[in-house]
């Protein structure tokens, strides 16, 4: 595939049915499939790439819709689904089809979807959808067409060494970038669109990093003084560690701690950008580590970003709902109890603990708070919504849901906040 001239619209919607059909044998994540095929086919130019992603992600998005639609075509199955979801001008994609699918196209579009079963409406597998009906009543719909929607971007600005209305300047001056402040986080900006940022100026030498503004939100809620020795349990590539690193202005000790070396390895190259010099990555073997013995009752603060069935996140990671089963979500929360129960022991006295998810799921969220509350007698539970308002954050309130004794925890939801679906409980050790 030559770089310099664009694909004929055949071969591009060839490539679209290659790239489903290696999406939906559901063995790798998507990102990851999407990420191989571009290695695979350089010559692909950027225009190429977004309509192969958007293709892609919109067939997860409306699986259950396509595969009833599907049957009345003809052809290999990925190329009905590719037809279907294809993220691009509609006359370009009819230039590439034989007449017998462009009158099944029109078939297919002249449905109104209203009409039809609700699974193919929502297009979430039904072991999710009773559980969120349950939460959340008449507000499943708004939640069901918000996680279909995709995800816009949002930014967080590194408050060590930058301010968010000069960052809001340079993204519109530099790159004619429209970023606006989040509703919620102090630190956030959000921008519509998929601009490419990692050659900007401001992103090189460490002003903002990409953090959902939910993610920011965690990162908040530990409130992390200067001086004080901080751990962040299940760190990943880092993004909640370098916002708690720039809330502690770079002063006192924070852990990264992950059991995957390789996601703290994507930590490095953010962390030499972010000019933060108090982070300490280390990989360990478990939650039980002797790393984490060593430390036990040293701690001033910690957070269990627990690993979890990432179900909040569907609006960008639509694959998940379709990998991840009820009994991964049970199996998962047993996990998260004993992470949560390991990490409380590095508290000292005073110190803060937050457990967070982003998972929609009570079984991995108030269920496994609830569970700690009941056998740890020695940790106070703190109301999210009073500990949010303490940090001056806006309509604090609306963004947590009750708890047990009238205590609430943070609850946000894609289609009332615009952020990742993501839960947190906040204790004190007595």
């Amino acid at each position: 595939m030559g770089q310099s001239k664009p694909m004929h619209p055949k071969a591009l919607l060839d490539a679209c049915s290659e790239l489903v059909r290696l999406s939906l044998k559901f063995d790798h994540p998507t990102d990851a499939i999407v990420s191989r095929f571009f290695r695979d086919n350089r010559g692909l130019g950027p225009r190429e790439r977004a309509t192969l992603s958007g293709t892609v992600y919109t067939v997860l998005r409306k699986k259950l819709l396509f595969d009833h639609y599907a049957p009345s075509g003809s052809g290999p199955k990925e190329r009905r689904l590719a037809i279907l979801g294809f993220y691009g001008p509609g006359d370009f994609l009819r230039s590439a089809l034989t007449d017998q699918e462009k009158n099944w196209l029109d078939q297919c579009e002249k449905i109104n979807v209203a009409d039809l079963m609700e699974r193919h409406r929502h297009n979430l597998p039904e072991w999710l959808v009773q559980p969120l009906k349950d939460q959340l009543g008449a507000e499943f719909w708004p939640l069901a067409e918000s996680l279909n929607q995709g995800a816009g971007l949002d930014l967080r600005v590194n408050a060590f060494n930058a301010k968010r209305a000069d960052v809001q300047k340079e993204l519109a001056q530099a790159a004619g970038i429209k970023a606006l402040p989040t509703p919620y986080s102090p630190w956030g900006l959000r921008i519509a669109g998929k601009p490419t940022l990692n050659k900007m100026d401001a992103f090189v030498r460490g002003a903002f990093e990409v953090q959902d503004e939910g993610s920011q939100l965690l990162a908040m809620l530990l409130d992390a003084k200067r001086g004080e020795m901080v751990v962040d349990f299940c760190a990943g590539a880092g993004g909640k560690t370098l916002a708690i690193g720039a809330a502690m202005r770079s002063t006192g000790r924070l852990y990264a701690f992950d059991t995957s070396a390789h996601r703290l390895d994507a930590l490095k190259p953010r962390l030499a950008r972010s000019g933060l010099s108090n982070v300490h990555p280390a990989a360990i073997a478990h939650e039980r580590d002797e790393r984490v013995k060593r430390l036990s009752g040293k701690i001033d603060r910690v957070l269990v970003d627990a690993p979890c069935s990432g179900l909040g996140t569907l609006r960008r990671n639509p694959d998940l709902k379709w990998r991840q089963t009820l009994k991964l979500v049970e199996e998962m929360a047993v996990t998260q109890a004993a992470i949560l129960q390991s990490a409380a022991r590095l508290l000292k006295p005073g110190g803060r603990l937050v457990y967070a998810t982003c998972s929609m799921l009570v079984q991995e969220n108030e269920a496994v708070a609830q569970a700690f509350n009941e056998a740890n007698k020695d940790f106070t539970p703190l109301d999210v919504g009073e500990v949010l308002a303490g940090l001056k954050v806006d309509a604090a309130a609306s963004l947590c849901s009750g708890g047990e004794n009238g205590l609430r925890y943070l609850r946000l939801w894609p289609h009332k906040h615009q952020t990742d679906g993501f839960f947190a409980a906040v204790w004190q050790k007595t």
